[in-house]
């Protein structure tokens, strides 16, 4: 099933992550790159769909967080299941349920991993997703995957969206960018955004350099 991008202004760029699909989303410390990857599951248990969410932080918090930000229970029901783990090594288990998949933070999860063990992974992980539809979020933390592995994980993803925040003589500039996207396209720019904890406001009109 694919997940709806509902944000305002992004929308238009990116509509939609497809089923059976493979996503990347990185950030640095600001914290709107896990506040995305929330909306989206908040989007799809809207939508009846079912939702895996692996954690490395604590699976309470998490619970708590999609019921304040979309009003759901806070606890696990017969569409929501959230994993709170140390370390994966494959994310077969998880993607089997099908509906949406998503891991925050991959790149710490899979520290122990070599490039060869994250392909595989990957690979693994793409092959049941085409079978079952599972749509995959992969939030992950820059500057944590080793050169290589961030190659690898760049190489095998279907889409990548990356959050930045930077200073500038005007105070905090946060911006994003995809460089890589469904079926080869991509988006050549900084595409400004706002973020206050609760909402992403992007503004299609503001340049950012």
């Amino acid at each position: 099933m694919a997940i709806s991008v509902e944000v305002p202004g992004l929308d238009t760029i990116i509509p939609e992550v497809g089923d059976g699909r493979v996503v990347l989303v990185e950030s640095g410390a600001d914290p709107a790159k896990s506040f995305f990857v929330r909306r989206l599951v908040l989007t799809a248990l809207r939508n009846r769909s079912r939702v895996t969410f692996v954690t490395s932080r604590d699976r309470m918090e998490l619970l708590s967080l999609l019921s304040v930000e979309g009003g759901i229970p806070r606890e696990e029901g017969e569409r929501l299941r959230v994993y709170e783990e140390d370390a994966v090594t494959k994310l077969d288990e998880y993607a089997q349920w099908g509906g949406l998949l998503a891991v925050d933070s991959f790149s710490f999860l899979t520290l122990d991993l070599d490039p060869p063990g994250v392909a595989d992974l990957l690979r693994n992980v793409r092959a049941i997703c085409r079978e079952k539809g599972t749509t995959v979020l992969l939030a992950t933390d820059r500057g944590m995957f080793e050169t290589r592995v961030e190659a690898v994980a760049l190489h095998l993803s279907d889409g990548f969206i990356q959050f930045h925040a930077k200073e500038s003589p005007e105070g905090l500039v946060r911006f994003l960018r995809i460089p890589k996207w469904m079926d080869g396209k991509f988006v050549d720019r900084n595409v400004y955004y706002d973020f206050d904890g609760r909402r992403l406001a992007i503004d299609l009109r503001r340049r950012v350099l």
